[in-house]
Protein backbone atom coordinates (compact mmCIF):
# COMPACT_ATOMS: atom_id res chain seq x y z
CA UNK A 1 0.00 0.00 0.00
CA UNK A 2 2.64 2.32 0.71
CA UNK A 3 4.43 1.79 -2.27
CA UNK A 4 1.31 2.83 -4.49
CA UNK A 5 0.85 6.12 -2.82
CA UNK A 6 4.18 6.86 -3.40
CA UNK A 7 4.45 5.87 -6.71
CA UNK A 8 0.40 8.07 -6.97
CA UNK A 9 2.70 11.25 -5.99
CA UNK A 10 6.13 10.47 -6.93
CA UNK A 11 4.73 10.63 -10.78
CA UNK A 12 3.59 14.15 -10.91
CA UNK A 13 6.49 15.59 -8.89
CA UNK A 14 9.00 13.94 -11.67
CA UNK A 15 6.92 15.51 -14.09
CA UNK A 16 7.09 18.79 -12.85
CA UNK A 17 10.92 18.81 -11.88
CA UNK A 18 11.67 17.61 -15.20
CA UNK A 19 9.03 20.41 -17.09
CA UNK A 20 11.44 22.93 -14.59
CA UNK A 21 14.48 21.67 -16.22
CA UNK A 22 13.11 21.64 -19.48
CA UNK A 23 12.25 25.66 -19.17
CA UNK A 24 15.49 26.69 -17.57
CA UNK A 25 17.35 25.13 -20.40
CA UNK A 26 15.43 26.96 -23.20
CA UNK A 27 15.77 30.25 -21.41
CA UNK A 28 19.59 29.78 -21.40
CA UNK A 29 19.95 28.63 -24.86
CA UNK A 30 17.75 31.97 -25.81
CA UNK A 31 19.54 34.15 -23.56
CA UNK A 32 22.09 36.09 -24.93
CA UNK A 33 25.46 35.12 -25.02
CA UNK A 34 29.01 36.92 -24.44
CA UNK A 35 32.23 36.01 -26.39
CA UNK A 36 35.40 36.54 -24.80
CA UNK A 37 38.11 37.73 -27.15
CA UNK A 38 39.49 35.95 -30.05
CA UNK A 39 42.28 33.54 -28.93
CA UNK A 40 44.39 32.82 -31.32
CA UNK A 41 44.13 29.81 -33.36
CA UNK A 42 45.66 27.02 -33.06
CA UNK A 43 47.36 25.32 -36.06
CA UNK A 44 47.84 21.35 -36.51
CA UNK A 45 49.85 20.07 -38.82
CA UNK A 46 48.48 16.31 -39.81
CA UNK A 47 51.34 15.54 -42.19
CA UNK A 48 54.32 16.22 -40.24
CA UNK A 49 58.02 16.25 -42.01
CA UNK A 50 60.14 13.51 -41.54
CA UNK A 51 63.72 14.00 -41.69
CA UNK A 52 65.86 10.79 -43.31
CA UNK A 53 68.80 9.95 -41.47
CA UNK A 54 71.93 9.02 -43.23
CA UNK A 55 73.00 5.71 -42.55
CA UNK A 56 76.56 6.16 -43.22
CA UNK A 57 77.49 9.00 -40.97
CA UNK A 58 75.25 7.58 -38.08
CA UNK A 59 77.35 4.61 -38.59
CA UNK A 60 80.92 6.90 -38.45
CA UNK A 61 80.02 8.20 -35.16
CA UNK A 62 79.29 5.08 -33.37
CA UNK A 63 81.90 4.33 -30.83
CA UNK A 64 82.43 0.50 -29.56
CA UNK A 65 82.52 0.48 -25.96
CA UNK A 66 86.22 -0.77 -24.26
CA UNK A 67 86.20 -3.88 -22.00
CA UNK A 68 87.19 -3.83 -19.41
CA UNK A 69 90.55 -5.66 -18.63
CA UNK A 70 90.39 -9.36 -16.61
CA UNK A 71 91.10 -9.83 -13.11
CA UNK A 72 94.62 -11.21 -12.79
CA UNK A 73 94.49 -15.05 -11.55
CA UNK A 74 95.25 -15.63 -8.03
CA UNK A 75 99.13 -16.21 -6.87
CA UNK A 76 100.29 -18.83 -6.77
CA UNK A 77 100.89 -21.09 -3.94
CA UNK A 78 104.11 -23.30 -3.84
CA UNK A 79 104.80 -23.91 -0.10
CA UNK A 80 104.28 -27.89 0.39
CA UNK A 81 103.10 -26.94 4.52
CA UNK A 82 100.08 -25.47 3.35
CA UNK A 83 98.69 -28.36 1.88
CA UNK A 84 95.85 -30.60 4.07
CA UNK A 85 96.26 -34.02 5.51
CA UNK A 86 94.75 -36.65 3.69
CA UNK A 87 95.63 -39.70 6.34
CA UNK A 88 92.37 -39.13 8.79
CA UNK A 89 92.28 -40.50 12.44
CA UNK A 90 92.94 -44.40 12.55
CA UNK A 91 91.05 -45.56 15.85
CA UNK A 92 90.53 -49.20 16.66
CA UNK A 93 86.95 -50.39 16.78
CA UNK A 94 85.88 -51.14 20.39
CA UNK A 95 84.76 -54.39 21.84
CA UNK A 96 81.76 -55.01 23.62
CA UNK A 97 81.73 -57.88 25.90
CA UNK A 98 78.01 -57.95 27.11
CA UNK A 99 75.56 -60.88 26.58
CA UNK A 100 72.76 -58.80 25.28
CA UNK A 101 69.26 -60.59 23.30
CA UNK A 102 67.74 -57.84 21.86
CA UNK A 103 64.70 -59.88 20.65
CA UNK A 104 62.79 -58.87 17.82
CA UNK A 105 61.73 -55.43 18.85
CA UNK A 106 58.21 -56.23 18.87
CA UNK A 107 55.99 -57.07 22.06
CA UNK A 108 52.70 -58.38 20.91
CA UNK A 109 51.25 -57.83 24.20
CA UNK A 110 49.27 -55.71 25.97
CA UNK A 111 46.75 -54.36 27.96
CA UNK A 112 43.21 -53.22 27.36
CA UNK A 113 42.59 -50.27 25.40
CA UNK A 114 39.46 -48.36 25.35
CA UNK A 115 38.48 -48.06 21.88
CA UNK A 116 34.48 -46.11 22.33
CA UNK A 117 34.00 -44.10 25.19
CA UNK A 118 30.13 -43.15 25.27
CA UNK A 119 29.65 -39.95 28.31
CA UNK A 120 27.25 -40.17 30.80
CA UNK A 121 23.85 -38.54 30.41
CA UNK A 122 23.00 -36.45 33.56
CA UNK A 123 19.48 -37.83 35.08
CA UNK A 124 17.00 -35.47 35.05
CA UNK A 125 15.67 -36.40 38.23
CA UNK A 126 18.85 -35.72 40.55
CA UNK A 127 19.48 -31.92 38.81
CA UNK A 128 17.92 -30.77 42.22
CA UNK A 129 19.88 -33.02 44.80
CA UNK A 130 23.08 -32.61 42.66
CA UNK A 131 25.59 -30.04 43.62
CA UNK A 132 28.27 -28.88 41.45
CA UNK A 133 30.59 -31.75 40.72
CA UNK A 134 29.55 -35.26 41.16
CA UNK A 135 31.66 -38.41 41.07
CA UNK A 136 31.08 -42.07 40.70
CA UNK A 137 34.10 -44.40 40.96
CA UNK A 138 33.25 -47.68 39.18
CA UNK A 139 34.63 -51.40 38.64
CA UNK A 140 34.06 -53.70 35.74
CA UNK A 141 35.96 -56.30 33.48
CA UNK A 142 36.57 -56.46 29.93
CA UNK A 143 36.06 -59.80 27.92
CA UNK A 144 38.28 -61.36 25.39
CA UNK A 145 35.82 -59.38 22.71
CA UNK A 146 36.00 -56.37 24.23
CA UNK A 147 32.65 -56.13 26.31
CA UNK A 148 32.70 -54.27 29.64
CA UNK A 149 31.02 -56.74 32.07
CA UNK A 150 30.55 -56.88 35.79
CA UNK A 151 30.04 -53.32 36.33
CA UNK A 152 29.58 -52.18 40.08
CA UNK A 153 29.63 -48.76 42.09
CA UNK A 154 32.30 -48.98 44.42
CA UNK A 155 32.22 -45.13 45.66
CA UNK A 156 29.65 -42.59 45.06
CA UNK A 157 29.31 -38.99 45.94
CA UNK A 158 25.68 -38.66 45.63
CA UNK A 159 23.83 -42.38 44.72
CA UNK A 160 21.01 -40.83 42.12
CA UNK A 161 24.11 -40.89 39.23
CA UNK A 162 25.13 -44.51 39.86
CA UNK A 163 22.94 -45.73 37.44
CA UNK A 164 23.47 -43.39 34.80
CA UNK A 165 27.42 -44.02 35.45
CA UNK A 166 26.84 -47.91 35.01
CA UNK A 167 24.43 -47.11 31.71
CA UNK A 168 27.42 -45.20 30.16
CA UNK A 169 30.27 -47.92 30.84
CA UNK A 170 28.10 -50.80 29.81
CA UNK A 171 28.23 -49.02 26.25
CA UNK A 172 32.21 -49.29 26.44
CA UNK A 173 34.16 -50.90 23.76
CA UNK A 174 37.75 -52.36 24.51
CA UNK A 175 40.81 -54.00 22.46
CA UNK A 176 41.10 -56.87 24.64
CA UNK A 177 43.80 -57.71 27.01
CA UNK A 178 46.48 -59.88 24.83
CA UNK A 179 48.90 -62.23 26.27
CA UNK A 180 51.52 -64.62 24.07
CA UNK A 181 48.88 -63.40 20.79
CA UNK A 182 45.79 -64.45 22.97
CA UNK A 183 43.22 -62.34 23.38
CA UNK A 184 42.04 -63.03 27.28
CA UNK A 185 39.76 -61.64 30.51
CA UNK A 186 40.72 -58.30 31.96
CA UNK A 187 39.93 -57.87 35.33
CA UNK A 188 38.97 -55.32 38.10
CA UNK A 189 39.43 -52.22 35.76
CA UNK A 190 38.57 -49.20 37.74
CA UNK A 191 37.63 -45.79 36.43
CA UNK A 192 36.07 -42.57 37.49
CA UNK A 193 33.08 -40.55 36.30
CA UNK A 194 32.37 -37.19 37.01
CA UNK A 195 29.01 -35.19 36.07
CA UNK A 196 28.98 -31.14 36.25
CA UNK A 197 25.88 -29.37 36.57
CA UNK A 198 26.35 -26.69 33.44
CA UNK A 199 24.66 -23.17 34.53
Amino acid sequence: MGSFIRLIMGVPVAFAVTGLLFLFMAAMIKGPTRLDEEKDSVNISITAKIDDTDLNSANKDFKRPTLDAPPPPPPAVNDPSNRPALDGVRAAIPTIDANLSIGSGFNPDRDAQPLVRIPPQFPDRCQNRAGSEETVLLQFDVTPAGQTTNIEVIDSSNSCFNRSAARSVERWKYQPKIVDNNAEWRRGVVTQITFRLEE
